[in-house]
């Protein structure tokens, strides 16, 4: 028997619990060599193979889901303008650890307006709202494991680094919520979530180049690349915790 700190005497089937969940998490950090495809900004960093790592889901995931929730978050169907900030083309592939593509796997995205707000009732901050910014949308990917949205370069807000909220689901494996962040950002080096990550290649595979485009292709001043990888038995859901935004 070995005591717990505060807590007594640890019976031996929670100590061999414990064993089995430490053993599962150092095995999430090392895994085989594996094809990977090639991805934008800091991808090329990535270890080959590493599963994308999960990131808290925050407080505001919409409490109802909008009737307007395509992929273009920079246009609202019930108004004629359009959401303030750089307008960014953000496309990736969803891959499985051994390269393969992944159709008709659902990404979603969320992430605060120009101004520092998101479009949720919960969020009251002294901030301007975005009638021109959607806020949330939906993807499939299609049969080559590629999905696109047209949304804005994220902000930072007190506390974080410029960050969009991305959730994949899909038959086969569990809900993956992971953060994409800004390359360049100084917010990066405090930003609490993202410094979680002890891994500097998994770290760092959240981190994306938003690059500057011709204004005349599709509008867009900025385009951006997020390839994501899936680990179908979800190992890395055992790193989700509930942070603030």
């Amino acid at each position: 028997m070995m005591r717990d700190s505060g807590a007594g005497i640890v019976p031996r089937a929670l100590r061999e619990r414990r064993r089995a969940l430490g053993a599962i998490i150092a095995s999430a950090l090392v895994l085989p060599p594996a094809v990977w495809a090639r991805g934008g900004g800091a991808a090329e960093s990535r270890r080959s193979g590493a599963p994308t790592p999960a990131q808290a889901e925050g407080p505001f995931y919409p409490r109802e889901l909008p009737l307007d929730r395509d992929n273009d978050l920079t246009r609202v169907s019930t108004t004629a303008a359009q959401a303030r900030g750089d307008i960014t083309d953000l496309s990736g592939l969803v891959l499985d650890v051994s390269g393969k593509p992944l159709a008709g796997v659902q990404v979603e995205i969320w992430q605060v307006n120009a101004f520092g707000r998101y479009h949720h009732p919960a969020d009251t901050r002294d901030r301007p709202l975005d009638p021109g910014f959607q806020g949330y949308g939906q993807a499939l990917t299609d049969d080559q494991g590629r999905y696109r949205f047209r949304t804005i370069r994220p902000v930072a807000y007190t506390g974080r680094a410029p960050h969009i909220h991305v959730a994949l689901t899909g038959r086969g494996f569990r809900r993956l919520t992971t953060q994409l962040y800004v390359a360049g950002a100084p917010e990066n080096a405090r930003d609490f979530l993202l410094g979680s990550i002890a891994d500097r290649a998994l770290r760092e595979s959240l981190i994306v180049a938003f690059e500057k485009r011709s204004a005349a292709d599709g509008g867009a001043s900025l385009a951006a690349r997020f390839d994501i990888v899936l680990a179908q038995d979800g190992r890395f859901s055992l790193f989700t915790a509930v942070h603030p935004a």
